[in-house]
């Protein structure tokens, strides 16, 4: 089986367990690391805390249905650069095009076998440019995702780890202001308790590491509003 590019991320949204876990054994053989969630609930949950740049919906699930997932989740900006392929046992040409139609960027019947899987997921990371692309680049500074590196006209900046996860989401997400609690849900996890005040924390030691190399000025305050990352003058 050929192995996965990068080690990209891979949410598994299945409410059977065997089929979870079989799904999940295959993918790690390919090389990709994987999320599981039994439910909705579970894969939002996954979906704000680990940015995975896939997620594999079956269409019956106990407390939302996949395609109303994939409806929301195609609806909300944050989410444009997911991948969603449907998992179903609905063979019918209307139910592919429903879910088709719905966000589903491919539709995969059960039963199915591990090398079709495998091959569909690389088809449709490819489509969308996540496989391979490890690098944004905005101004003079480069952030390389693969080599976990920032670096400023090739100067290495030494950056803490919630540092670099900070500014590599407002890179991302250029010119989009964000408020300390999005932040705090998008960088640190949903799941994770601490006062907004922390973001000013970081975001402080964040202009630290990069005032040496005159580029603080990109991450920018909006009073009142919170932060945002852009190469326009504030």
């Amino acid at each position: 089986m050929d192995q996965a590019v990068s080690n990209e991320k891979i949410l598994i949204v299945e409410d059977e367990q065997p089929i979870r876990e079989m799904i999940a054994f295959h993918l790690s053989r390919a090389g990709y690391a994987t999320l599981e969630a039994e439910d909705c609930r579970q894969a939002r949950q996954l979906l704000v805390d680990e940015r995975p740049a896939l997620a594999l919906i079956d269409w019956m699930l106990p407390d939302m249905s996949g395609l109303e997932l994939t409806r929301l989740l195609k609806r909300d900006e944050e989410y444009d650069d997911l991948s969603i392929i449907m998992l179903t046992a609905r063979a019918d040409e209307h139910d592919k095009v429903v879910g088709l139609e719905g966000g589903a960027d491919d539709y995969i019947t059960k039963p199915f076998s591990p090398r079709e899987l495998i091959a569909r997921i690389q088809a449709v990371l490819r489509r969308s440019g996540a496989s391979g692309e490890a690098t944004t680049a905005a101004g003079d500074i480069v952030l390389d995702a693969a080599a976990h590196r920032v670096t400023v006209n090739g100067d290495v900046v030494r950056l803490g780890p919630t540092e670099y996860r900070l500014l590599q989401y407002l890179m991302t997400h250029a010119d989009r202001v964000y408020s300390r609690s999005q932040l705090l849900d998008r960088v640190w996890g949903a799941n994770v308790y601490v006062e907004e005040r922390t973001v000013d924390v970081h975001v402080r030691r964040l202009r630290k590491a990069l005032t040496p190399y005159g580029v603080e000025r990109h991450v920018q305050t909006v009073r009142g509003a919170g932060y945002r990352f852009s190469t326009k003058e504030a």
